[in-house]
């Protein structure tokens, strides 16, 4: 058969069907050649990354008829990507693809065809939900379908009635036009070319069809359906939002949502009276210094960054990745449940290349060395407090037997600090030490315990993000030089945080001996930084300021409460005060939205959600 002569081009998406796929491609030859001239189609299977004999049977009948052809794929595309990988290499200018199932009533085969071949419209689909359709439609499909097309209409301004039939048919240069515009390659595909090309003017046609589900549905309801809720916010906010979106208005936005989580943190989750009185009183120039030594942690953050890329294969200078980390360190600030770790992923996959599994990775890594590090230098401090005859000191610290009755908030703060503390360190120490076991181990244990949580067609993706991340991580826990450079430069970078501290206790009039000081400010802020790894806040107290106050309190009896305090919320106020300006300033320097740089982040979750077929 002679490429020139293809007209229609055919696509069969395909996963697992090796008890369909060859009736179907017989009836569809058949019902192309009850109204196309021979040698004017082709039929192509799209198989994606089948485990089954699907692909078998495609290479026969591909060998045996000149009208059908093969396209393999090792790995899963998703439905979007492969229908796109089979479409470039069509030869016809009518491109169509519809389910390997046969739901939809092949009597409408010619009406879909000829929608783009004779009558000229640049999209066709068919609809189970228009009048005059016959569609059984089971309460599981049913109703998530309805709701799917309803917010589809409602945020996206589509006219059509249903978007995920899996029946139509696009115009070759509208197909082309309309591709790069199209960032989904699962089930979202197709709505987003549909949405995309009412939006640019294109024509596109709906009409009814019969429908009959054959089998039951490869859409799993929890991850698919939510995971298109999704796509349809990402759509609206691309199409709606992101056009009035400036670099201006990113960082007004930027600002204003900064200084509310600043006043917050003074007027909401602190006592804002004590909050000012203190910080009136504390002296500007410690203050100054004290933010000072903190911004000199910063450029070792950075430099702690690039050797863990280095070591998992990534090269980058420090200026860069310092600015990432006040980027995302200001996310973490300003919105809730550390999204800001979704926008250093985000940076580092757009700006460096560094593919969001290995950018987790980095970030796992660089969590674990800080906890490490953190329950490392508290340890050290109680070792040696016991050592020294003073475990008394630390238990009745523990207790908050040191603190008054009237500030019974800060005690109930300092025992969840404690707790939780305790328990992450552990884990940190655990987590360090199973990476350590696993590093040197040439067992796959994330291939057994995937398949054991789940039998899904997915699960192979699956195994291999999780295997990615995991072999990121080992990277640097196995490699002693590696492990030794990042762990020095946590130590330095900690010790300054507990520096900056001990400045700002100065600031506020905390005398005391040197050796008790470094105790106090070591002990206190590890333990503090220790507790805000969970988001507690009993009695409306921080745990890092309820812990460094009943810990200061209990082992240096000469200090109040109010000066503990006073200590603890000047501390904290320096350091977010200085992650946000330097989040700002690297905002404008690197030329990065905060805002846009969270949606864009949301790929990072969707990265780990293979891609699949219905």
């Amino acid at each position: 058969m002679s490429t020139e002569s293809v007209d229609v081009s055919v696509v069969l998406p395909a996963y697992n069907e090796e008890r369909t796929i060859r009736g179907t491609v017989e009836t569809t030859l058949t019902t192309l050649e009850s109204f196309l001239p021979a040698g004017t189609f082709e039929v192509i299977v799209a198989e994606d990354g089948c485990d089954d004999r699907t692909p078998d049977i495609a290479d026969e009948m591909a060998a045996a008829d000149d009208r059908v052809r093969h396209f393999h794929s090792d790995e899963r595309l998703g439905r979007g990507g492969a229908l796109e990988r089979a479409f470039e290499a069509s030869h016809g200018d009518t491109l169509v693809y519809f389910d390997t199932d046969l739901a939809t009533d092949m009597k409408h085969l010619e009406e879909l065809v000829e929608s783009i071949r004779t009558e000229g419209y640049d999209l066709a689909t068919g609809s189970r939900w228009m009048a005059g359709r016959e569609a059984d439609r089971p309460a599981k499909r049913g109703i998530p379908s309805r709701g799917f097309n309803f917010l589809t209409r409602l945020f996206l301004r589509s006219d059509l009635r249903d978007h995920q039939c899996g029946f139509k048919a696009f115009d070759r240069e509208a197909f082309l036009a309309l591709q790069p515009e199209v960032e989904d390659n699962h089930w979202f595909w197709d709505t987003e070319m549909l949405v995309k090309a009412q939006r640019r003017g294109f024509r596109v046609k709906e009409f009814a069809v019969d429908w009959e589900p054959k089998g039951d549905t490869k859409v799993d309801l929890v991850r698919d359906v939510f995971g298109m809720g999704s796509q349809i916010l990402r759509t609206w906010w691309e199409l709606s939002v992101s056009p009035r979106v400036n670099r201006r208005v990113s960082l007004v936005a930027g600002t204003l949502l900064s200084t509310v989580a600043i006043l917050l943190m003074a007027f909401y989750y602190l006592e804002w009276e004590v909050v000012l009185d203190h910080m009136g009183a504390a002296d500007p120039v410690f203050v100054v210094a004290a933010a000072v030594v903190y911004l000199v942690s910063w450029p070792i953050r950075g430099l702690r960054y690039r050797d863990i890329l280095d070591t998992i294969g990534y090269d980058s200078d420090t200026r860069f990745l310092t600015g990432a980390i006040f980027i995302s360190q200001t996310g973490n600030l300003v919105f809730p449940a550390r999204l800001g770790d979704g926008v250093r992923a985000y940076v580092m996959k757009v700006r460096r290349r560094v593919p969001y599994p290995s950018g987790f990775a980095s970030l796992a890594i660089e969590r674990v060395f800080d906890l490490l590090t953190i329950a490392g230098l508290a340890g050290a401090v109680m070792l040696a407090l016991v050592a020294t005859g003073s475990a008394d000191d630390i238990a009745a610290a523990l207790a908050g037997e040191a603190v008054p009755q009237e500030y019974a908030q800060y005690r109930s703060a300092a025992e969840y600090a404690s707790y939780v503390a305790a328990g992450v360190g552990i884990a940190a120490v655990a987590a360090v030490t199973a990476i350590f076991a696993s590093a040197r181990s040439d067992r796959d244990l994330v291939s057994p315990f995937v398949a054991r949580l789940s039998d899904d067609s997915y699960a192979i993706v699956v195994v291999n993000v999780i295997r990615g991340f995991v072999t990121d991580v080992q990277a640097v826990t196995k490699d002693g030089k590696a492990f030794a450079v990042v762990g020095s430069t946590s130590l330095l970078i900690w010790t300054l945080d507990v520096v900056t501290a001990m400045v700002v206790m100065a600031a506020v009039g905390i005398d005391l001996p040197l050796a008790l000081f470094v105790t106090v400010g070591f002990f206190a802020v590890s333990v503090g930084n220790l507790a805000k790894v969970l988001p507690l806040s009993p009695g409306g107290i921080g745990l890092y300021e309820g812990a460094f106050t009943v810990f200061a309190v209990g082992l240096a009896p000469g200090i109040s409460v109010e000066l503990a305090i006073a200590a603890a919320v000047v501390d904290h106020a320096v350091k977010n005060v200085v992650t946000i300006l330097g989040g700002l300033v690297s905002m404008v320097s690197l030329n990065v939205s905060l805002t846009t740089a969270l949606e864009e982040s949301s790929e990072a979750r969707e990265a780990a959600e293979p891609a699949g077929q219905e």
